[in-house]
């Protein structure tokens, strides 16, 4: 335990939390977004078990996340995957009274979201994590656990914004959308080419951002006006 007396082991273990506080704010919408439709127990047990897991992830990930960057079309793939999951977390219907199955079901949906989105959102960040520890899992493992409450804390508030404001699901969508279309251009195989047309590194993130706004707005819609057509007397 003597490296608990270091001064450089304090020092990694603050930068890690610092990156993990300004690499979260994404992850935090998504897990919002996710676990917002849920009843209040479930809802905490998603956010609770989704931060849990991410972070658990994020470990695994660190050792093999410089690797993964390098293969060709695999953030293309993901970026796509987390843009129809932005859709569909801005689609989702907020109705939470259907039943106990209904429920389990969505928590295992909730969390199943988190991850994924997780996933794909962590692989270039867990590179600077990676950095700070310097090759120790001690310091990774231990600044990881420290930012759960963190992420859990960051979860909870963006959902009380959420329901005061209604607009920050639309505006946490879109930054879903962003983030993968800053995975799409980052890709190995298109990424010297992006960079080489500065215009589309904003571009195609701005594009991802709108499309997840207006297909889930439709979705949403759609929906609710079947609902509607179910529900009237025939």
């Amino acid at each position: 335990m003597e490296f608990l007396q270091t001064s450089e082991f304090w020092i990694g273990l603050f930068n890690i939390i610092l990156i993990n506080i300004l690499l979260s704010g994404d992850n935090a919408v998504v897990i919002a977004l996710a676990a917002r439709s849920l009843p209040p127990r479930e809802r905490k047990l998603a956010i609770l078990y989704g931060s849990g897991a991410a972070v658990v992830l994020r470990i695994l990930l660190t050792v093999v996340a410089a690797k993964l960057l390098e293969l060709p079309f695999l953030q293309i793939i993901g970026g796509l995957l987390l843009l129809w999951i932005g859709v569909q977390l801005l689609a989702e219907d907020d109705d939470d009274d259907e039943g106990e199955a209904k429920e389990h079901s969505n928590l295992r949906s909730a969390i199943i979201t988190i991850l994924i989105a997780d996933l794909v959102m962590s692989l270039d960040n867990v590179i600077g994590v990676a950095a700070a520890a310097k090759g120790s899992m001690v310091l990774l493992i231990l600044g990881l656990a420290i930012s759960i409450p963190l992420i859990v804390f960051s979860s909870n508030l963006m959902m009380t914004l959420m329901a005061r404001f209604p607009i920050i699901v639309t505006l946490g969508a879109a930054l879903i959308g962003w983030v993968s279309g800053e995975a799409v251009i980052n890709d190995s195989a298109i990424h010297d080419w992006v960079h080489a047309n500065a215009v589309m590194t904003y571009l195609i993130p701005a594009a991802c951002a709108l499309f997840v706004v207006l297909m889930g707005k439709y979705l949403q819609k759609k929906s609710s006006t079947e609902e509607e057509a179910t529900d009237s007397p025939s």
